[in-house]
């Protein structure tokens, strides 16, 4: 466990931070067969019930890279050495109660025509379709497939969330970036109305792997997958009101994508804010912490951090369970009550449990806690 506060300097142009996208996250800290059977993850529920994330796109696009810096830790240099998919690799993501799928990473070079291409098979059971074009090339082609993709998809299963990563921006500058993105989503509606498919709705998100982006969107994608969003959307709403918290970010610290967030606009600085903590929590509690027998990590209940900004902001970091956080964005002023503070996260944290117990109750049927306790917590008024 890791309970400590910290002071950070501010740079020139904004907070200051030497973050690097998988960079130091302990390998050992991760996604890990000790939370699943084989075929059964740690509710109970066969992994073929899962909601599924395909990931698809043209060869060299960049969908192994996504999924290794996202899901495994592996730094962005790293991925370069990685070998094509000349398969579909297929994978559980189930360490937390809200965050469990599986992700099937495929080949560019498949073949939608193909005999022995179930299409039933493969989108039937389809959460999500995340299609990666790379931005650094002549996208043409990979519009023609995106398109192939989503019309097959969606006659399959209409209820299938499409998703367009354009991705390795990196290398772009801010106007082309706006430039191509612009293009490519007129491009691919276009193509979708000359079609008749105008019900079928695409979202799109500027990418790379060599920053937050990849995360944000990641965590967009999987969000649509939680039923119980409104409801924590909800609670968070109700706790940063009455505590006088600016923003507040429910993240799963393995992968840091936020599950959940209140509903006020996020801010790319402020995500990468609280990417940071996580980073700096979880290499602390590593080396300093006391992990259980059999434990892979020393973050726990008792794990807390406090950070003081130069600019008069404190992050606030709470263990919410072994694989969620709270981190929190507020003015100093604000933290002078930290008792109060402290009181209404131990009762969001109550509340959490109970749309736990109710999801625990209603394997697949998706259930919500309509009535959180919110006359349980306390006015920072």
């Amino acid at each position: 466990m890791a309970s400590f506060e910290g002071e950070e300097e501010e740079v020139e142009g904004g907070y200051g931070s030497s973050y690097v996208v998988g960079g130091s996250f302990p390998k050992d800290f991760g996604y890990g067969p000790e939370d699943g059977l084989d075929g059964e993850l740690s509710d109970g529920v066969p992994s073929q019930n899962k909601p599924r994330i395909l990931l698809m796109g043209l060869r060299r696009s960049g969908k192994s890279s996504i999924q290794k810096v996202v899901f495994h830790k592996m730094s962005p240099n790293e991925t370069l050495f990685l070998e094509s998919t000349n398969k579909i690799v297929k994978e559980d993501v189930s360490n937390s109660s809200f965050v469990q799928f599986q992700i099937w990473d495929f080949p560019g070079q498949i073949d939608f025509f193909d005999p022995t291409f179930d299409s039933d098979m493969i989108f039937g059971g389809c959460g999500a379709l995340v299609f990666v074009i790379d931005a650094q090339d002549d996208y043409m082609e990979a519009l023609n497939r995106l398109h192939q993709t989503v019309t097959r998809a969606y006659k399959v299963n209409p209820s299938i969330r499409f998703e367009v990563f354009i991705h390795k921006v990196d290398g772009l500058s801010d106007d082309h970036k706006i430039e191509t993105q612009r293009d490519i989503h007129q491009r691919a509606n276009d193509d979708l109305l000359d079609a008749g498919m105008e019900s079928i709705s695409l979202s799109f998100y500027l990418t790379s792997i060599y920053d937050h982006s990849i995360f944000e969107a990641f965590s967009k994608v999987v969000q649509k997958l939680i039923p119980q969003l409104p409801t924590l959307e909800h609670l968070l709403n109700i706790f940063i009101s009455n505590s006088g918290i600016e923003k507040a970010f429910l993240f799963d610290v393995v992968s840091k994508i936020y599950i959940a967030t209140d509903s006020s606009p996020v801010d790319m600085q402020s995500y990468e804010l609280c990417c940071d903590m996580i980073d700096v929590v979880i290499d602390v509690s590593c080396i300093y912490g006391i992990a259980e027998e059999g434990e892979s990590s020393a973050f726990d209940n008792q794990s807390s951090s406090i950070i003081h900004l130069n600019n008069g902001t404190v992050l606030y970091l709470r263990e919410v369970n072994r694989f969620l956080a709270l981190v929190c964005i507020l003015r100093e002023d604000s933290f002078d009550r930290q008792g109060l503070i402290d009181y209404n996260f131990l009762c969001f944290r109550n509340a959490i449990q109970k749309v736990f117990e109710v999801k625990c109750q209603s394997v697949g049927i998706p259930r919500i806690l309509m009535d959180p306790p919110s006359s349980l917590i306390q006015s920072n008024g």
